[in-house]
């Protein structure tokens, strides 16, 4: 052992934490595993090693492995803790009945061990890629990390079981290196929701309109958190914000109602922009030093409107929740103001997922068009995407999204092949890439709804699905959403429907022929049908082929002259019922109920 080894050993016996070797390490990420902070972990990684500190309040083993799915079959795990002074780690792997053993090729490397009177500490690393099939890779993928502690170290017939103390966290261990740090003394103010009565349901997103600190010069948002209240801290799913109609007055604010509730106030349809998105397992989001959210200009929002997301499976009653967000901002100003572009699948009952299928593929399309009319009025130059959050919902299993220069498909913008629900937080760009007109995205999800019985739909619960990016960039340009929705008639036409009634007076609307489907609406028509892995593998490739619905949105309820159909889809959804008469109604029809459609398109 070196002598600073030796040193660092030196002091950590009389104190918790060995400062001297955590800081002298250099780490770039830490997390803490468990709820009660007695598992804490530090990393750092270069191109073909990562290398870890672990803390755990024990006097016997560490344990940590890697997980396909969080649980303990199939895993690759380290063991390892200070017995009689001296360190000790051994690698082993876990079979699918979950029984240990130890590894052949033992692929993770002491680097130090200390304890004291209370606490543990390891220092190991292992390569990214060991080529031993008993090890799992690390990849830029979201990793289902284990952890487990015991008071006893391992003896010579291997580890006791570690009982209750155990635990698993998603992580994306090799997202590149960010800055969480704000200078002292920086400004900040809360939008918080006050004693929301959370419903008893599975699903609920509640809305409160709010106004932006009155600043009398430009200024930039530079970090955005959330503030979850402890004991709702899984509840609270994911919180959107958007930009409203900057024509409001303050008789709106405060005003606090279910979202997308047909009495909910007129003013929070006005709110249509996502100008930032958190979502559960994130830590807040700093923005880079060259870049901040612009409030105090006449471009800028005004009225804000929180959106939060609740999931509550287990119909809790009598919550009261005082979640939000915290926003620091400065008057010292970056370079750029910051955008959020949200590509991908419209959400839409037209977006549907057939049951029992393993792996089904869906496409949201940023089409050419879109960038390239938006981006040469607007920067045409191009803009830089920093950033990416990928959304979707309980079925989502990978999600990337693609992009595009003419026929040329360049590296993803943000890939992630081990989604989680739980877990959803911004990518770092890195490098930061180039968005030039004419270039087109793909955000493409893989689902997987093979113990479903009945369709997954597109849609706001988390039992139905989303397929969204959420691109941040700069320079900011007036292009809110770029998405796109495969067109109904040709999915209706694979289960049979020949016609439906005319005209629309319900939602979802209803099927006139054949015989067999006379009366259901379609999804309902849509369940009947009798779905097998091949049926469910025909319709996803039919999908794929389907002329597209195509939404090009500016900030507010504008649209670019390219929102529409492609192809020969306008003259299909015109026959299918859809109003193309105005934008803000084809928007309502396909995102939201039919009630609020009919009453902006009829009204």
């Amino acid at each position: 052992m070196s002598e600073n080894k030796v040193l660092c050993a030196a002091v950590f016996l009389t104190s918790v934490v060995c400062a001297a070797c955590s800081r002298g390490s250099g780490f770039d990420h830490a997390a803490t595993l468990d709820a009660n902070g007695k598992y804490t972990i530090k990393w750092k990684f270069d191109e073909t090693t990562i290398t870890f500190e672990i803390e755990a309040e024990t006097k016997g083993y560490i344990g940590f492995g890697i997980s396909p799915n969080g649980a303990m079959a199939s895993s690759d795990i380290m063991i390892g803790g200070v017995a009689h002074g001296e360190p000790y780690l051994h690698d082993y792997f876990v079979d699918q009945g979950r029984g240990v053993h130890e590894d052949p090729m033992q692929n993770y490397r002491l680097l130090y061990g200390m304890e004291n009177h209370t606490h543990t500490v390891l220092g190991f690393s292992r390569d990214l890629q060991t080529c031993d099939p008993n090890d799992r890779a690390i990849t830029d993928s979201t990793v289902r990390v284990i952890w487990a502690y015991h008071d006893e170290d391992v003896g010579p017939s291997g580890p006791v079981y570690h009982g209750a103390d155990r635990g698993r966290k998603s992580l994306r261990l090799l997202n590149p290196k960010t800055g969480t740090n704000v200078p002292p003394g920086t400004a900040v103010f809360d939008l918080r929701n006050v004693n929301v009565p959370v419903p008893h349901k599975d699903t609920t997103y509640w809305c409160r309109m709010f106004k932006m600190p009155e600043v009398h010069t430009k200024h930039h948002i530079i970090r955005i958190e959330a503030l979850l209240q402890e004991d709702h801290r899984g509840m609270v799913h994911h919180i959107l914000l958007y930009q409203c109609d900057s024509t409001l007055d303050d008789s709106e604010l405060q005003a606090s109602h279910e979202c997308f509730h047909p009495n909910m106030p007129d003013s929070f349809l006005s709110c249509e922009t996502v100008i930032f998105a958190w979502a559960i397992g994130g830590e807040g989001y700093t923005y880079p030093p060259h870049v901040g959210m612009s409030i105090g200009t006449a471009a800028d929002p005004v009225y804000v409107l929180m959106e939060v997301h609740y999931d509550n499976p287990a119909l809790h009653t009598g919550l009261l929740d005082n979640s939000g967000l915290r926003l620091y901002y400065t008057p010292r100003l970056r370079s750029y103001d910051a955008g959020v572009m949200e590509t991908g699948v419209w959400v839409s009952l037209y977006h549907m997922l057939p049951p029992g299928m393993e792996s089904y593929v869906t496409e949201g399309h940023c089409t050419q068009e879109c960038l390239r009319e938006s981006l040469d009025m607007e920067m045409p130059s191009g803009v830089r995407v920093f950033a990416v959050l990928l959304h979707a919902h309980l079925a989502g299993r990978a999600i990337r999204t693609r992009h595009f220069r003419g026929l040329v498909e360049l590296p993803p913008l943000a890939s992630d092949n081990n989604f989680d629900f739980n877990f959803q937080e911004f990518q770092p760009v890195s490098p930061e890439r180039l968005l030039l007109p004419g270039d087109s995205l793909i955000t493409e999800c893989i689902y997987n709804t093979k113990a479903r019985q009945n369709m997954t739909w597109g849609g706001l619960s988390t039992r139905d699905e989303m397929c969204l990016s959420y691109l941040l960039y700069y320079p900011r340009v007036n292009l809110a959403r770029c998405e796109s929705l495969p067109e109904i008639n040709g999915q209706l036409k694979f289960i049979g429907v020949k016609q439906i009634q005319s005209p629309l007076t319900t939602w979802p609307f209803m099927i006139k022929s054949p015989k067999r489907y006379s009366n259901l609406s379609f999804t309902e028509a849509m369940d009947k049908f009798r779905w097998t892995k091949k049926r469910g593998k025909a319709f996803n490739e039919l999908v794929l082929t389907l002329p597209i619905n195509v939404r090009c949105s500016k900030t507010g309820q504008e649209e670019w002259s390219v929102s529409g159909q492609t192809r020969e889809a306008a003259g299909a959804s015109v026959k299918a019922g859809h109003c193309f008469g105005c934008k803000s109604c084809l928007s309502m029809l396909l995102s939201t109920t039919f009630q609020h459609w009919q009453s902006l398109c009829y009204s």
